[in-house]
């Protein structure tokens, strides 16, 4: 069974992330429905959702770790590794498939030494694929947080990441 990737939140977050953490937990504390925004506002506080994290969460508001992490597995906004400065979206939708797309999206791979789900050790760049980003005339298409780069070709995969250091 694979690990679950957790942190040493001492060394990861600062006391104040910490604090505020405690914050968010205890306003909705026995409030039905309260676990989705408390997650949603904590991952906005420390940027991702550790295990550890999860457990103080479950202890905090009093449910069940196993509902903490269903709900943090279920839904992608979450994340329970760190995500990087920038986010890198190739698509894989028909239209950008047949023009190249995962030929790009083993550049980005390649290049960034990370799979499809990964980030960066340096936190810079955080890679995804998406089947539609709905630019299918420009494909293969390449989104950068929120840039469209259209038409790429594998050359161009370096270059575009350049821009965002």
């Amino acid at each position: 069974m694979k690990k679950l990737p957790d942190v040493d939140i001492t060394k990861e977050f600062t006391p104040e992330q910490l604090k505020e953490t405690d914050k968010i937990i205890a306003r909705f504390k026995g409030k039905p429905g309260g676990l989705i925004p408390v997650l949603e506002e904590v991952q906005g506080v420390l940027g991702f959702l550790p295990v550890s994290i999860q457990e103080i969460i479950a202890e905090g508001l009093g449910v069940p770790r196993a509902q903490v992490f269903g709900v943090v597995t279920f839904y992608s906004f979450f994340t329970m590794v760190p995500r990087g400065k920038h986010t890198c979206r190739v698509c894989l939708g028909t239209a950008c498939y047949v023009r190249g797309g995962r030929a790009i999206a083993e550049t980005l791979k390649r290049t960034l030494g990370i799979n499809e789900g990964e980030t960066t050790a340096d936190r810079l760049f955080s890679l995804e694929s998406v089947r539609c980003l709905g630019a299918c005339g420009l494909g293969p298409v390449v989104v950068v947080d929120e840039q469209v780069h259209g038409r790429i070709k594998p050359g161009m995969v370096g270059e575009i990441l350049s821009h965002y250091k």
